[in-house]
């Protein structure tokens, strides 16, 4: 059917400036057509020839595994990363989509493992009335309710991560929503985030998202939150409600609005943190192909980490009961690739693995908007797991619900853990393959291996922590080239697995010995927070079998023994000042056996407070991937100074300084040193006189303070 000829107004659409993208905010027009029209099965014809990196891998020949280089992987069972939370494993559905409660489709996704699906679509979010099932200016396929869209949620046996209309609704349409879903139809939906991208609805410049506020500013926002937060709550109290942050170091972070007196997450935080259950991040890394963003999955651990720091500034001892979501989540490019595959399983667990407690891939279907090749494979940019049967001029996908490459990455995490296990730290020593590790509640470790390697195949070399596997042959399951499906593949001769190019390969083990006889110990938590000690407690396991515990700090996947306790509470001492710490407590058993590892906790240590000096950093303006800074230092001591130089690191390797003024900057790495420009040099004592210098900075990732100044060798206070 023509575009023309299609029954709807107009799209939703949204400016690639922002985040540069479009069609996951709507449907491409092949998938209209699609939806209007039986989909046919039907062949590609040549796509255009692929180029660079891609283009040498289909030439290539790949090694054998004699010649395959190798790779150690290093699995430590004694750190813990968390608990695979029940939400973990989520997609987007969208009102645009006629096949989204397609009975082939909910089978699809529970073989994959979802157990959350996201309604109603995006930014369709903040235009759809739920009472009527309206959307204006937006297209609402037929059979895409409300009723429909949880028949197959429950069908399925996953849960709802329902968008409360903010941009064109109210308080009040959204508690009715809650005593609709809950109270009457006894849904049990227990997610509920308070609008979409709302900081796109112009704000900032860039305007995608609907919002008929008259005032669109993060503080309307923050004050609204709470009004629907109070409103869904009084109807049915035990829902979790979500409010809109931006991703730091994506564009709008660090942006101070017109009439702002800071940036959206801090202003919406410094209000809601209170009253909200979970905070919500999209994150779309982009990059020329779907194998840069593949590299920059490595940019999230930094991301997030600044996240759970803003929460805690905020909520304080509240803040462990705040998650974080990553609601939506895809490359942005050559989204139906190979490459883009293993960017879904790779994505997925970094994200977990750094306190996500729920995922949610955008989307189960789209439509394809360009055709391009690669690694041998045709690819329609569809931002869809599943085919939605629509063409680019004469070139068409495959029959409708046929799963692309990343349904397979998202697939194979099934093959790693489940809800209820245990994430545990891992590394390897090669940039082209990642890891990830989980102890599964049966006893088994397993070890998934992404290689990214489009030429060369590797040999992984397996070493185990805190775990000892038995002598049997591994389980071992891949999804690479020539794969249909994850796929059970013959365990390796000698034990070391070999990993094809661009493919993901997932090995489980079974312990040698019995577990220990006592569960993990509880979440710990900090009760006293020095400059350079740190009091954590923690409850003790359930069985009360624990005659000593054990305080392990991670570094990387090895672990250092900080403490010892045959309490619930131990001190840790000897810490650096202004320094962040990640612990896990693990119980010893009678038999000397170690539990799992407790849930992480990280702190950070305070500046020293009888310090001779004081430093002052401030972030002034900020445009995402830039930003202008001013230190103020002071000499709070009896002595003069003249003469000075000051020393920080920065907490990301993505933060550098660009140009400075007021003092003589230089930088290695991400060690800044600075000194005096002649002029500043004396500082009279007990604060008698400032120097004051600023830099413009760039940051590359998320953009946090730095927490430690030391001035001619002293520590600092910080302010």
């Amino acid at each position: 059917m023509p575009l023309a000829h299609l029954p709807r107004t107009s799209w939703l659409g949204r400016p690639s400036r922002a985040v540069g993208r479009t069609a996951g905010r709507r449907p491409a027009a092949a998938l209209v057509c699609a939806l209007s029209t039986v989909a046919a099965l039907a062949a590609a014809p040549p796509a255009p020839a692929a180029t660079g990196r891609i283009a040498a891998a289909q030439a290539a020949v790949v090694t054998t595994a004699d010649e395959a280089s190798t790779v150690e992987v290093s699995v430590n069972a004694g750190v813990g990363l968390g608990t695979i939370d029940e939400a973990a494993f989520g997609i987007n559905h969208a009102l645009w989509d006629s096949h989204m409660n397609d009975p082939e489709v909910t089978g699809l996704l529970g073989e994959a493992g979802v157990g959350v699906m996201r309604y109603p679509g995006g930014s369709y979010g903040d235009i759809y009335h739920w009472k009527d099932h309206t959307a204006p200016g937006g297209y609402v396929a037929p059979h895409t309710t409300f009723d429909e869209f949880m028949s197959s949620v429950r069908a399925s046996g996953s849960q709802p991560m329902i968008i409360a209309n903010y941009g064109t609704g109210t308080p009040q349409e959204a508690a009715d929503w809650v005593r609709y879903a809950n109270v009457t139809r006894s849904y049990g939906a227990k997610y509920w985030e308070i609008g979409n991208e709302i900081y796109g609805n112009g704000h900032y410049g860039s305007g995608w998202e609907a919002d008929d506020h008259p005032d669109k500013s993060p503080r309307e926002y923050a004050r609204n939150v709470l009004s629907y937060a109070e409103a869904m709550k009084a109807v049915d109290p035990t829902i979790k409600i979500g409010a809109v942050l931006t991703t730091p170091g994506d564009w709008p972070d660090g942006i101070v609005g017109a009439g702002d007196s800071a940036d959206w997450n801090h202003t919406v935080l410094s209000a809601v943190a209170g009253a909200i259950d979970f905070a919500i991040v999209h994150s779309y890394p982009g990059g020329a192909t779907a194998d840069e963003a593949l590299d920059r999955t490595a940019r999230l651990p930094g991301q997030l980490r600044e996240v759970r720091r803003q929460i805690d500034r905020y909520a304080g001892e509240r803040s462990s009961k705040i998650g974080i979501a990553l609601t939506e989540v895809n490359s942005n490019v050559q989204m139906n690739s190979r490459p883009n595959g293993l960017f879904a399983a790779d994505t997925y667990m970094t994200a977990l693995e750094n306190g996500v407690f729920n995922v949610d891939w955008w989307n189960v279907h789209n439509g394809p908007t360009k055709v391009e090749t690669v690694d041998g494979d045709t690819d329609f940019n569809d931002f869809g797991l599943l085919s939605s049967g629509g063409c680019v001029d004469d070139v068409c996908q495959p029959a409708v619900n046929t799963p692309f490459h990343p349904y397979f990455g998202i697939k194979s995490l099934t093959k790693l853990g489940r809800p209820g296990d245990t994430m545990v730290a891992s590394s390897t020593d090669s940039d082209q393959v990642s890891a990830h590790a989980v102890h599964r509640v049966d006893g088994t470790l397993s070890v998934m291996l992404i290689n990214k390697d489009p030429l060369n195949s590797h040999t992984a070399d397996i070493s185990y922590a805190g775990y000892t596997p038995t002598a049997q042959a591994p389980v071992m399951h891949r999804y690479g080239r020539g794969d249909t499906d994850v796929t059970r593949v013959a365990a390796t001769a000698g034990g070391n697995p070999v990993l094809p190019p661009y493919s993901i390969t997932t090995i489980s083990v079974a312990p040698h010995a019995a577990a220990a006889s006592v569960g993990a110990p509880g979440a710990p938590k900090t009760t006293a927070v020095g400059s350079s000690t740190a009091t954590v407690s923690w409850a003790a396991p359930a069985n009360g079998k624990a005659v000593r515990y054990e305080v392990y700090e991670r570094l990387g996947s090895n672990a250092q023994l900080l403490a010892t306790s045959t309490s619930t509470s131990a001190m840790l001492h000897n810490l650096p000042p202004g320094s962040e710490h990640t612990v896990n407590v693990l119980a010893r058993d009678a038999d000397g056996r170690l539990s799992r590892p407790s849930e992480p906790l990280t702190f950070a240590t305070t500046a020293p407070r009888d310090s001779s000096c004081l430093v002052n950093y401030r972030v002034d303006s900020g445009w995402g991937n830039g930003f202008v800074a001013t230190v103020t230092v002071s000499n709070v001591g009896d002595s003069p100074i003249n003469g000075w130089t000051l020393d920080f690191t920065w907490p990301s390797t993505g933060q550098t300084v660009q140009s400075f003024w007021n003092a003589n900057v230089t930088s290695s790495g991400t060690r800044v040193h600075v000194t005096d420009n002649g002029a500043n040099a004396k500082l009279a004592p007990r604060s008698g006189s400032t120097a004051i210098f600023g830099f413009v900075g760039a940051n590359d990732d998320a953009n946090p303070t730095p927490t430690t100044f030391t001035l001619n060798g002293t520590v600092c206070r910080t302010s």
